[in-house]
C-alpha cells in the first residue's frame, strides 16, 4: 500500500516499481478503495469532468487485481489513506501483514505544490493565500484533501496511525527529496523491503511536475468540458484534438510561481511542532524543512 502523501512523487514511484517483473501495480491509481468517505462525506469543492463520482465496491476492488499471475508484491496507490483516519484500521482488518510505503514531503512545498495542481487543471480560483485563509471553512464544508493545502501536511497524527496499527517493520517512510534525488537508491530499497529481486533496475527519469497557465481562459477550454471543447471533439477525430489540447498545453503552461516568503515563514511556524514530533517517530532528519 502506497499510502501518500499527495503531491510527493507516488505516481513516480508507481510508475518505477511497476517496471519490476515480480510487482503488480493496480492499473488504476487512488481507487481509494479503503477510503470510502472520499465519496460519501468529502465531496465538496470543485470536482473534475471525468473524476470518479462513486466509491469502488469489493468487486471492483478485485477486478483491479484480476491481471497478477506470478508476482510476489501486489499493491496500489491511494494518497487519502495517509489523511482519513480511519484508513488504517480498514487495511489492517482486510490485510494484516500489509507493507506499507509512504513519501513525506515538506509540508510547506506540499501544500504549494498542490495548489499549484489545483490551478493548472483550472480547479481553483482564488491565490494560494486566499485558499489557505478559507481552509477551516472548506474542511467544515467536507471539501476533499486535495483542496486542504495546509491540513494534508500535518503527518504525525497522520503517520503514526499506521504504527498503531501496523508493526514498524512492515513501514517504509521515505522522503520526497530522497526520492528526487536518488530514486533508484530508493526503489532498490523497496525492493528489498518488498523481498524481491533488487537486482532490477527500472528506468527512473519520469517526474510529475505541475506548472501553472499563464491563461486561466485558456486554460478552462482546455481542461474543464465547455461548448467549444465538444463541438471539436464532435468534428474532429480524437487523434487531432488530443493533439491540438497537447500543443494548447506547452503554449499555455509555464513555470510555477514562487512562493511568497512571508507565508514560507508563517507554513514553518504552523507546521514547527509537527515536523519535531514527527522526527522522533520517523527517525529523520528534517531540519531542513523548518529553514
Amino acid at each position: 500500500m502506497i499510502i501518500g502523501a499527495a503531491k510527493a512523487g507516488t505516481t513516480s514511484l508507481c510508475y518505477y516499481l511497476d517496471q519490476h517483473p515480480q510487482v503488480y501495480i493496480s492499473p488504476i491509481k487512488e481507487p481509494r478503495y479503503f477510503a470510502p468517505e472520499f465519496y460519501t462525506v468529502h465531496v465538496n469543492g470543485p470536482i473534475r469532468d471525468h473524476a470518479r463520482r462513486t466509491l469502488f465496491t469489493l468487486e471492483e476492488y478485485h477486478q483491479l487485481f484480476e491481471g497478477v499471475s506470478n508476482e510476489i508484491s501486489v499493491g496500489e496507490a491511494s494518497t487519502e489513506y495517509l489523511y482519513f483516519p480511519e484508513v488504517p484500521a480498514r487495511i489492517q482488518a482486510a490485510i494484516p501483514d500489509a507493507k506499507i510505503i509512504a513519501v513525506l514531503r515538506n509540508p510547506v512545498e506540499r501544500a504549494f505544490s498542490a495548489f499549484c495542481y489545483q490551478l493548472r487543471d483550472a480547479c481553483e480560483s482564488v491565490s494560494f493565500e486566499e485558499a489557505l485563509q478559507q481552509e477551516r471553512d472548506r474542511i467544515r464544508n467536507h471539501w476533499r484533501p486535495g483542496w486542504l493545502y495546509q491540513d494534508c501536511g500535518f503527518y504525525y497524527s497522520q503517520v503514526k496511525r499506521y504504527y498503531n496499527f501496523f508493526d514498524s517493520n512492515n513501514i517504509k517512510i521515505y522522503l520526497y527529496d530522497e526520492l528526487d534525488q536518488d530514486s533508484l537508491a530508493v526503489v532498490k530499497d523497496i525492493f528489498q523491503f518488498l523481498q524481491i529481486d533488487d537486482d532490477f533496475v527500472p528506468e527512473v527519469s519520469r517526474k510529475n511536475i505541475s506548472k501553472i497557465p499563464k491563461s486561466k481562459l485558456l486554460n478552462t477550454l482546455i481542461t474543464r468540458e465547455n461548448p467549444l471543447k465538444n463541438g471539436l471533439k464532435a468534428v474532429l477525430p480524437t487523434s487531432e484534438t488530443t493533439l491540438m489540447a497537447k500543443c494548447a498545453r506547452k503554449f499555455n503552461y509555464d513555470h510555477k510561481p514562487v512562493l511568497a516568503e512571508e507565508t514560507r515563514q508563517l507554513l514553518i511556524d504552523l507546521y514547527r511542532e509537527d515536523i519535531l514530533k514527527l522526527e522522533t517517530l520517523i527517525q529523520k532528519d528534517l531540519s531542513a524543512w523548518l529553514n
